[in-house]
């Protein structure tokens, strides 16, 4: 029988099921079938320390964004899936998208139908349950004239791999499975907080997200250490390589290039799960949704150009202290915006909306959380702490929340199996 994604969800990390996503929880536990927490509307948090440092230098549009009195509805485009937990575009006109499926498959979407063959099957090398899988994908930014496709995923010793395939030049529906690179291989010393997100920039270089490895309070002390690459953001150069045979290089504006005691691949660092994560396409600011313990899930931003930024795991757990043993915040930069268990337990990371066809939704930060099934707003400009606004309750497991090439806002739930389409309520 299947497992419910809620279950697996909030089992603890002990448990054979764990959440396929976020693993927000590694203590509580709520018996399958029973109602998800109440969310109250206003979510408070604790004003952060004077010490915290911004996420900026600050840029993108200098008006703010009013999410109060909004309301977003969802549409489902197709409801076929199996697992879906990504959705990404190719950026090539076609208006198609691609949906990764737990299990190793990526689907193609088009015309509000899905195609019968996957346009990838990778299912032989990955091990796949609870927070392992097929995680991520991301097309190169000069596709199709680079006609390469970027994945996370689990292999079958439970490590992450971050590969390229090579599309069809005969057929763009279908990628080759024989083509695959492997880039990265990262070695993960437990079954969770594998991250999973894969982008790239607006400086064409992909970013990587990796969780602290897993454990309950990050055991091995990964967010604090820069001599690992778990609990980091990556950023690496696909195209340049080395004469070494390197499939990649590190570009030399890393923060911690030179750093003999640091991994040059890391541009930020401090995170527990940061399960989704995307970059707003107007401003270049990067958004991260990062998977709390047991008390806080967070939104964090390293706006355009911000780098080496430490986001205080596990030291803080959104604007609250986590160890006992110590608690400063010097260095370290905050979030912009967090909830405790009333509004959920794992958060899934949105997408600031850029599509003037929604009205006033257009210029918001959307995010989610997969337990409670909401939907928040945020107003995106400023470093201050921003109280998230709720806009839906979509009575479904969301598992990742991305964009289509024009725009238009899209979300993956997990246990009906569908690709839904955001909307404002009312777009005037």
């Amino acid at each position: 029988m299947k497992v419910s994604f809620r279950r697996r969800l909030l089992a603890g990390v002990a448990s054979a099921v764990v959440v396929v996503a976020a693993c927000g929880s590694d203590a509580t536990t709520r018996a399958p079938g029973s109602p998800p927490p109440t969310p109250s509307p206003a979510v408070s948090a604790a004003a952060p320390s004077a010490s915290s440092q911004p996420s900026s230098p600050s840029s993108g549009p200098a008006s703010s964004f009013e999410p109060t009195g909004q309301e977003v509805t969802a549409e489902a485009v197709v409801a076929d899936l199996a697992d879906p937990v990504d959705v990404a575009n190719a950026g090539d006109g076609t208006g198609r998208l691609f949906v990764a499926e737990q299990a190793g498959r990526i689907r193609i979407v088009r015309d509000g139908t899905t195609l019968s063959d996957p346009f990838l099957d990778i299912t032989d090398r990955i091990d796949s349950g609870g927070e392992r899988g097929l995680l991520g994908l991301a097309f190169h930014p000069d596709y199709p004239t680079d006609p390469r496709l970027f994945v996370d995923y689990t292999d079958l010793r439970g490590n992450t791999v971050i590969a390229s395939f090579t599309v069809d030049p005969q057929n763009p529906d279908r990628a080759d499975p024989a083509s695959e690179s492997v880039i990265l291989r990262i070695d993960q010393p437990f079954p969770n907080h594998n991250g999973g997100a894969v982008v790239f920039g607006p400086d064409g270089m992909l970013y990587i997200a990796m969780g602290d490895g897993g454990g309950g309070g990050d055991p091995e002390g990964n967010g604090q250490r820069l001599d690992t690459l778990l609990a980091k953001i990556l950023r690496i150069d696909i195209d340049g390589g080395s004469a070494a045979g390197s499939p990649y290089a590190v570009p030399p504006d890393n923060p911690f290039v030179g750093d003999d005691a640091a991994k040059p691949e890391i541009w930020l660092t401090g995170l527990r799960n940061p399960w989704r994560m995307r970059f707003d396409r107007a401003t270049g600011d990067l958004w991260i949704g990062d998977v709390g313990q047991n008390a806080k899930e967070e939104i964090d931003v390293a706006r355009a150009g911000a780098k080496g930024l430490d986001y205080g795991w596990n030291i803080m757990e959104g604007f609250d202290c986590f160890r006992a043993d110590s608690c400063d915040r010097a260095g370290l930069t905050l979030p912009v915006t967090e909830y405790g268990r009333d509004g959920g337990c794992a958060v899934i990371g949105g997408v600031v909306v850029r599509d003037p066809r929604q009205g006033r939704l257009d210029g918001g930060y959307l995010f989610g959380d997969a337990c409670s099934d909401n939907l928040w707003l945020i107003d995106p400009v400023g470093d201050a702490q921003k109280t998230p606004t709720l806009v839906a309750g979509l009575g479904r497991t969301l598992s990742s929340i991305g964009e289509g090439e024009d725009g238009t806002v899209y979300a993956t739930s997990l246990d009906r199996g569908e690709l839904l389409r955001l909307s404002a309520a009312s777009p005037s």
